[in-house]
Parts: structure tokens; sequence; C-alpha cells
């Protein structure tokens, strides 16, 4: 009678094959259990178990349900290989190559007294990738920080099934790291900020899971969607895997049939989407992105058909040196924020989307909390939200309103603010994005036109215009006089 024992299912893929390991209790011979776990390992493949990392199933919930229907294992951490590439402000256009090993570490740049920040890729991506580093560039110019960008493409660059598959891999080698960092040099996983983009979301959730929600903070940009949505929390980002837990969602619009790849449930504290969170300023799809298959997506088309899913990053990587730029508003809707429903910030402040947005006191008040703001439609993405309320003054005319914000801080360009029938008395209230932080108001300039050609040569004027920043500070502004079509009219303080 063959002897009970612990198979440890083969592990395959078309480069190699990990062989099965067998642990009898006793010493009767290997055959027919090398030949039960072939067989098995063939019809069910349900775990496979690895030194330091422990083991990984196929079984529900990360395999054979509706939202995650294929079941795979993850690759080995050999093949998946993943690699820390560290840059530090002593080093910050090469980087260095650390292992959990405390020989490694101390021999590098790393250091103990500051903040530690991981920069997650996703699918077929690379950690070599410029847009990884580029955030680290950014930090170095606000902060003293270790900046690790995290390089698995041994295991992103394949079927997209066997990739999601592959993320808890990579979860457990940066929470194996970040323990190794705890043991050997008493770091506290609470320095430790995870900054993942897409598949790299997951990843980070992984690694905090794996440390029971110790990490500081996650930050997810543009979680991914499919295998990923509806999911139980185990599988995906949530909430509970760090102390803090931030998303970015930029290409939230279903993934069938407008290919969205990103999620548009929540997955943190505080959930921000710019833009209302599915079609991003700047990028356009067109026919290409309905018919590309998951695994194919990135091939030759990559910014142009994931141009929504990238700007997660890119706003990320332009908020580290914009401290304000960013502000989320807290409502119920995009509509509703485009429809001006949602300004100022309450008297608890508007938390920034992005680097800043641990800074909001209101943090970790609650899961789920949604924010909009809008962005602009290329670098620099930051955006300073204003509302001006202009009091009419002249004659009755049909135009259209301009005002520019002149400031401490500098100049806007001219804003519409409004077109439709203009007279005296009437009252006009809009907001708008400006490129420009303009600071403290010290004047602004009221500009009308209509196009239309008229004889008697009409004037309108801007007996009152008041201007609220987000923070509820008003700044308001006089005229008594009143000026002809494109001829501008600058009002003093009052």
């Amino acid at each position: 009678m063959t002897p009970r024992g612990k198979i440890r299912l083969a592990y395959k893929n078309t480069s190699q094959v990990v062989p099965l390991s067998v642990e009898p209790d006793g010493s009767a011979t290997m055959l027919p259990l090398w030949t039960f776990a072939v067989l098995l390992g063939a019809v069910a493949g349900r775990e496979v178990c690895y030194d330091r990392l422990g083991c990984f199933s196929d079984d529900s919930p990360y395999g054979g349900t509706l939202e995650r229907p294929l079941k795979m294992l993850p690759w080995s951490p050999k093949v998946v290989n993943t690699r820390f590439l560290l840059y530090t402000n002593e080093n910050p256009n090469n980087y260095q190559v650390i292992t959990a090993d405390a020989s490694s570490i101390r021999s590098s740049n790393f250091k103990t007294n500051r903040k530690t920040h991981f920069v997650i890729h996703g699918f077929t991506d690379k950690g070599e990738d410029s847009w990884l580093s580029s955030i680290c560039k950014n930090m170095f110019q606000v902060e003293n920080a270790n900046c690790i960008c995290v390089d698995w493409k041994g295991g992103s660059r394949t079927g997209y099934t066997q990739a999601t598959q592959n993320v808890q891999i990579v979860g457990a080698e940066i929470a194996y790291l970040v323990k190794a960092l705890q043991s050997n040099f008493g770091y506290s996983p609470s320095n430790v900020h995870l900054i993942g983009h897409s598949l790299g979301s997951h990843v980070a959730g992984e690694a905090g899971k794996r440390l029971n929600g110790a990490i500081g903070r996650i930050t997810g940009l543009d979680p991914a969607e499919p295998y990923f949505q509806n999911t139980p929390e185990v599988v995906r980002l949530d909430p509970s895997d760090a102390q803090f837990v931030d998303a970015i969602h930029t290409d939230s619009a279903p993934m069938v049939p407008n290919m969205g790849l990103g999620m548009s449930q929540t997955v943190g504290h505080l959930d921000f989407f710019p833009n209302g969170g599915k079609e991003m300023p700047g990028c356009q799809k067109n026919a290409l992105s309905q018919i590309v298959d998951m695994d194919g997506i990135w091939e030759g088309s990559r910014d142009f058909v994931a141009c929504n899913h990238l700007r997660s990053y890119k706003y990320y990587t332009d908020s580290i040196v914009n401290p304000t730029g960013f502000a989320g508003f807290s409502c119920a809707s995009y509509s509703d924020f485009t429809s001006d429903k949602c300004f100022p910030c309450p008297s608890g402040g508007c938390p920034q989307m992005g680097h800043y947005a641990d800074r909001y006191s209101r943090k970790t008040s609650g899961v789920g909390q949604k924010f909009f703001l809008n962005t602009g439609d290329a670098s620099n993405f930051a955006r300073w939200r204003y509302q001006v309320t202009v009091t009419l003054s002249g004659q009755k005319v049909t135009g259209h309103v301009l005002i520019s914000l002149f400031g401490s801080g500098g100049n806007s360009k001219q804003y519409e603010i409004f077109k439709g029938s203009l007279q005296s008395g009437k009252t006009l209230t809009s907001e708008f994005d400006s490129t420009v932080d303009v600071g403290d108001l010290q004047k602004v300039k009221f500009i009308w036109y209509n196009n239309v050609i008229n004889p008697t040569l009409p004037k309108v004027g801007a007996s009152r215009v008041a201007v609220e920043r987000n923070d509820g500070r008003v700044f308001n502004f006089c005229s008594s006089d009143t000026v002809r079509e494109d001829v501008l009219l600058t009002l003093a303080s009052c």
C-alpha cells in the first residue's frame, strides 16, 4: 500500500517544467505517488508551494468563478523574477538592484530614516520604463526618500489571465522584502508606501494583505478591472490592505463594450474620479479599441488605445510637484460636479488627488469616499478651480462674458463664464478650472463680445465680481464703468 504523503502539484510553463515534490511519511517506492501527482496535476493543478513565499491555489476565489473563470496557478518566483530597483536622492538616475538580503540593503543607498515608496508596473510593462523612475525623480524634488521600482516583466509579459495570477507572486515578494527590512533594520511597515498601476495596484493589495494591513499607504493608479472587479477583497486591492488606501480611476467605463481597463468600484478610503473617471481630456478612442483583445492590447498601440488607463500615473507624477493642483470635491456624481453643485470645499478642506492625499484630515473617516475634479489635457495636468459671480451693469444685449484673474501667484487666461442675454442687475455664476494658481486675488478683468454689428455701440459692465477659491475665501471687486464690445474693464478690490 502506498503511504500517505503531502503532494505539491506540478508547475509548468512553456519554458520549463518544475518537478513535482512529494514528501512521504514513509520510505516506500515513489513511482505510484509520482504517477498520481502527474495525473492530478493535469486534471486539477490546485496548489503550488514555494520556499519563502508559501502556497498558492487556483481554487475559488482565485479561479473558477464568474469574475475569474479560468483556473491557472501563478508562475514560479524564478520565472516571474521580481527585481527591486532602488533610486535615492544620492542616485536619482541610476538604480541599484537590492534583494531581501541584509547585506544587499546595507551596501546600497537605502536609508532607514527615510520613507520608502515602491512603484509597481502592470500588464506588459517593465520596471525600467521611464514613467516609474519619473515618479521617483519628482519625489526627490520634494523629499528625501527611498524609491524602489518593482520590475516583474518576467510575469507581466504573458497572457493577461496568467499575469493576473502572477500578481500574487510579486505581492508576496514585496511583503517578504518589507519583512526583511523590519526584522533586520527595525524598519516600520508604516513608513512604506506602495504605488501600483493597473495590475500593480492589486500587487500592492496582495503585499498589504500579507502584512496584515500594516503598510502605511497604498495608492492604486487605475486598478485593473478584468479578473478583479467585484471579486472578494482577498483577491483585489481594498481598504484593509494598508492603514490608508487611495485610488485614481481614469478608465472606469465598462470593459464591454467600452474596453475600459480600470475598475469603476471603489477600492480605497478615498477614490478619485478625475474628469468623471471614464474619458480623459486629450485621449480619444477609435474602433481599434473595440477589436483588440486583452492579450494584445498593448502591442503596437499601447499609448493610443490605453491612453485613459495610462493617465492615472501621469496625474500622480504631476501631483508630486503641484501640492495644491488636484483638489478633489466630494460629490454625489460627476454630473453634479459639472453642474457646479459641489463648491467650495467643506470646512475640513478638500483632499488632493495623488501624492498629497494622505494630508487630508478625514482620509480614513470612511471607505469608498468619492471625489471629483477636472484636469488639463496634457502635462502639466494640474488645475485650480474658482467660482465667479458677476453682477452686470449697462445696456441690454446678447453676448458672451469672459473673466480673467490677477493675483499674487500669477494671472489666469480669460474664461468664458456665460453666453446669452446680458442686462443690468443680472447675476451670473460659473466655475472654471484655471491653469494657474493665482493665489490671493488683486484684481479681475471683464470683457464681453457678441460679434453683432450694432450702430448704437452698446456698453456693458460688471458692477461687482466675487471670486471664491476652493478654500472658501471670497475676494470682491467693483467698478462703476461700462465698456463697449471687446474692451477690457478692470475691477479693483472693494
